[in-house]
């Protein structure tokens, strides 16, 4: 196994400068840890999207099953409401007490609620408290997702080889993805093996128990590479100095950061149900597209990073909003057939535009802030996106469906989403390139 060592001189910046000589690391170590987190807590998020219409039975009972439907996904979006003050928090401790002590804490923080959601009794048994603590635990986990995503990218982007910050920053999303293919897996293989009426009753909780196995796991890797590293010395910038005079930046990459967001949660969490409750197939063969669309967006997510470590990020992320604009109708129309081969087709399409976007993005956020801001620029103008647009795109696209009796709502919203993006990015400059202060 290759061992490096972190290179004070390198692309850390001056923060790592003045830190303590850092014990050499295995490159796959860091690379593992960057992943587990992610894995884990879009895991949890994609399960709650994927049962979503099962969990507003249980929680958000209403005379209207479209209604129930709705709520449960605006808990699902409160979950986001909390993850800029996540970003803050695990930013300081970063700064203050070392990335990976942060990353460690993250998995608790994410951890922990995900297994008592699967043993939370529902509105049926404790009545009103029961959708309270939902929305409480979704807040918990909406903490530890603002400061984990984004600290990981930083993390991985600032300790690779120059001219491979790309397919390492792509890293992060893979992780991402692969947690919500895990997710969906899990759904698809309940489905079949359960009658409808034991899945509804209790078989939905089974996933979010076992999301415990990879909590355990994450806490081993993170804790263990937290003896190996130093800690960060420094302090963080003051949050309104940040603000201040990094409001442009943060505002370009909050922008160019909307497709991505929009992206996500439309195409890999909200489609399931579309699949469901719109097309009207199965359950079991809504989660089975799914899962093969995702494992086809994880092959594809590393490879644009290297092309965006090659050819540069703007290109890529221009060119893929455009492609959206463009074929996002026809693929949403193949949805609409009740047909598996086309729904597959239409899916896989929206993954692959998808995917060549979020595989450049997170790369081109980091690298547009100085080291002594990456970590708190970098985690409030994604969160603030996501939470903003991300997290309710569920609840938006089905609102619109059912406000204007439009199927193809959606994607009028993606469209929409890549537009903005799209125009944003073609304004940035260009940073593949450019070393890494």
């Amino acid at each position: 196994m290759e061992v490096r060592e972190i290179d004070l001189d390198g692309p850390i910046g001056a923060a790592a400068a003045n830190a303590p000589a850092a014990i050499p690391v295995s490159y796959s170590r860091l690379v593992a840890a960057g992943l587990i987190g992610n894995i884990l807590e879009w895991y949890d998020f994609s399960i709650y999207g994927y049962f979503a219409v099962t969990i507003g039975r249980h929680f958000f009972p209403a005379t209207n099953l479209t209604t129930s439907m709705i709520e449960a996904f605006g808990a699902f979006g409160a979950g986001f409401l909390t993850r800029p003050l996540g970003a803050l928090l695990f930013g300081w401790i970063g700064d203050h007490h070392g990335r990976e002590r942060a990353l460690t804490l993250s998995i608790f923080a994410m951890a922990l609620p995900t297994f008592l959601t699967g043993v939370l009794p529902d509105y049926a048994r404790i009545g009103l408290l029961a959708p309270i603590i939902l929305v409480l635990l979704r807040m918990i986990q909406g903490l530890s997702v603002g400061g984990e995503f984004t600290t990981s990218i930083v993390y991985l982007i600032e300790r690779c080889r120059p001219g491979h910050r790309g397919v390492m920053a792509s890293c992060s999303v893979f992780g991402a993805n692969m947690g919500v293919m895990l997710g969906s897996a899990t759904g698809a293989i309940l489905a079949w093996l359960l009658p409808r009426s034991e899945l509804i009753a209790w078989g939905w909780r089974i996933p979010f128990l076992l999301g415990i196995g990879i909590g355990v796991a994450g806490v081993y890797i993170r804790r263990t590479l937290a003896r190996s590293v130093a800690p960060v010395e420094g302090h963080p910038a003051p949050l309104m100095q940040t603000l201040h005079q990094q409001w442009r930046p943060i505002s370009q990459v909050a922008g160019f950061k909307v497709f991505e967001a929009v992206g996500f949660y439309t195409i890999f969490v909200y489609l399931t149900t579309y699949f469901t409750r719109v097309v009207h197939i199965p359950k079991y063969q809504a989660l089975y597209i799914n899962t093969i669309s995702m494992c086809f967006a994880m092959l594809i997510i590393p490879l644009a990073g290297i092309i965006s470590d090659r050819i540069g990020r703007k290109p890529l992320m221009v060119g893929t909003a455009l492609a959206t604009a463009i074929f996002a109708h026809p693929l949403f129309r193949m949805l609409l057939r009740p047909s598996f081969a086309s729904m597959l087709t239409g899916q896989l399409g929206l993954a692959t535009l998808f995917a060549f976007y979020a595989g450049a993005a997170p790369a081109a956020a980091a690298e547009t802030f100085n080291a002594r801001v990456r970590c708190t620029g970098t985690a409030i103008s994604h969160n603030m996106t996501v939470a903003a647009l991300g997290g309710t795109a569920p609840m938006v696209v089905t609102w619109f469906i059912a406000w204007t009796g439009d199927a193809m709502s959606p994607a009028h919203y993606l469209v929409a989403a890549a537009l903005i993006s799209g125009l944003v990015a073609f304004g940035i400059r260009e940073t593949a390139h450019a070393p890494l202060d």
